[in-house]
């Protein structure tokens, strides 16, 4: 029975989706371009070992206008301003990838290992202060207003934080959340650094617990609207209990996440997925302990986490979920690629778990099978590789075809070497009007992709379709390394 529903839903995938292909996509030199991405968004000095050269060392006093060491760490996008929230869930994401698929990634999970490790050495900085927590590096007002290199930027190097009198659980729980998947990742490889991680997050998490509070709140014009926490702190909360859960094994945190599984919120059934919100991925997560059956009680989770499952099937009516006509998961907003690889990422996620417990997934009168919610997480990649449309690759330097004009400062402006004279805040602004091609290939970066009838302008100003994103990569390299070792999605999986 349960291959008649999948084959039945493929044959829907087909019809639906006009445009797919079954073009063969080199999953690995996506892969490797993926995670070199980070190295572009790298700020702070950067090391020997830095593959993209027209980069070079910026920001080298952040955080000394509070007396506080903040060097380092990724800018989010296009802009140079560290946002911790974003960040940290960056962190997150790139350590579940290697926790479920880190045995795909060959000879590229050393640059994984980097690219984590360049995210939490930035967090254990900007946690060092008992009871503090710094969220934000630069005036994002006063930065949007300039188109200049982060080798250049002379803004406003502000530094925000909370604390106790101005609360952030939202952020603070993201950034312990990436502390202890973190901690899960350097276990076995730098044991040292795996128990330094892991105490940071005990203590950020204590914090986040105590002082509860959206830090939109405490901060509101300084992170509104740039990341504004619209979905409050209550699934942070949850969310970085069950990494500390994972990663220490402390029964204390499971009671924890049962004992406030109504009061934070835990019962919606919200089917999103990303920095601001982690209701699907809290599901997902703890529904592995439920599907290994280590965890009867917390059923209730597994239960959500199948509900959301079924509201991303093709040809479902659900009011928040969307195909466009080309088959791109969308959701209305911007950046609609950080929706497209968070939401493949957990499909990918739970199809392994659901395989190694011999579990479907039943949605009315479609079971929904480990194979049925691969094909789908792999029919968005291929989408994103091309399998489009456009006939385009939305990651830049994949393929023949992509974008060539992205919103994104580094990337647009002559680098150092070609240009060594700075070019100030407003003397960037004829590069971001030009139509010509970015002079610096950001390769590897994924932008925020076409809309929702499958069009993409490739064009400096419409930033929410040519602006990549730390947070938009981060899923996709769990996902290209799985689909690296099993391009079939009939293969079986492997559990993290």
């Amino acid at each position: 029975m349960a291959a008649f529903h999948l084959t039945t839903a493929l044959f829907l995938l087909l019809l639906l989706f006009p445009h797919s292909s079954l073009a063969d996509h080199d999953y690995g030199d996506a892969l490797r371009k993926c995670i070199l991405f980070f190295e572009g968004q790298r700020s702070g000095k950067l090391p020997p070992s830095q593959r993209l050269s027209w980069r070079r060392d910026s920001a080298l006093r952040d955080g000394s206008l509070a007396g506080v060491d903040l060097s380092g760490g990724y800018y989010d996008a296009g802009d140079n301003v560290k946002f911790g929230f974003p960040m940290a869930f960056t962190g997150t994401l790139l350590s579940w990838g290697i926790i479920d698929f880190g045995r795909n990634m060959g000879s590229e999970l050393e640059h994984a290992l980097s690219a984590v490790r360049w995210a939490t050495d930035y967090l254990l900085k900007a946690t060092a202060v008992p009871g503090t927590v710094y969220v934000q590096v630069g005036d994002a007002v006063a930065d949007h207003n300039c188109w200049e290199r982060p080798e250049d930027m002379d803004t406003p190097r502000t530094v925000y934080k909370v604390d106790k009198e101005h609360p952030g659980s939202d952020v603070a729980g993201e950034t312990a959340a990436a502390l202890a998947a973190a901690s899960i990742v350097f276990r076995s490889r730098d044991p040292s650094y795996s128990r330094t991680l892991l105490q940071r997050a005990v203590s950020v998490f204590e914090f986040a617990d105590k002082y509860r509070g959206a830090y939109s709140n405490s901060l509101h014009d300084v992170v509104c609207p740039f990341y504004c926490s619209f979905d409050g702190y209550q699934d942070e909360l949850l969310w970085a209990a069950a990494w500390l859960h994972k990663a220490s094994e402390d029964r204390t945190y499971r009671e924890y996440i049962k004992t406030n599984e109504r009061v934070l919120g835990a019962d919606e059934t919200i089917n999103e997925f990303g920095w601001d919100n982690k209701h699907a991925g809290i599901n997902v997560l703890i529904s592995k302990e439920v599907l290994m059956g280590n965890a009867h009680y917390l059923e209730s989770f597994k239960l959500n986490a199948d509900n959301f499952i079924c509201s991303l099937l093709p040809g479902t009516s659900h009011p928040h979920i969307e195909y466009s006509p080309g088959g791109l998961i969308f959701k209305v907003g911007g950046s609609n690629m950080q929706h497209v690889t968070s939401l493949s990422f957990l499909l990918l996620t739970y199809s392994n778990y659901l395989s190694h417990s011999n579990h479907v997934v039943p949605c009315g009168k479609v079971s929904a099978t480990p194979a049925h919610l691969k094909q789908i997480a792999k029919q968005q990649v291929d989408y994103i590789l091309g399998d489009n449309p456009m006939k385009m690759s939305y990651m830049v330097g994949y393929g023949e075809h992509y974008p060539q004009r992205i919103h994104h400062r580094g990337s647009s402006l002559p680098s150092v070497s070609a240009h060594p004279a700075r070019i100030g805040c407003k003397a960037g602004s004829r590069y971001f009007f030009s139509p010509r091609p970015n002079p610096n290939l950001l390769v590897g970066a994924v932008v925020g992709g076409p809309n929702t009838t499958d069009l993409f302008p490739d064009s400096r100003p419409f930033f929410q379709e040519s602006e990549p994103t730390t947070y938009i990569n981060a899923p996709l390299v769990g996902l290209l390394a799985h689909f690296w070792a099993h391009p079939d999605p009939k293969e079986f999986g492997e559990l993290g």
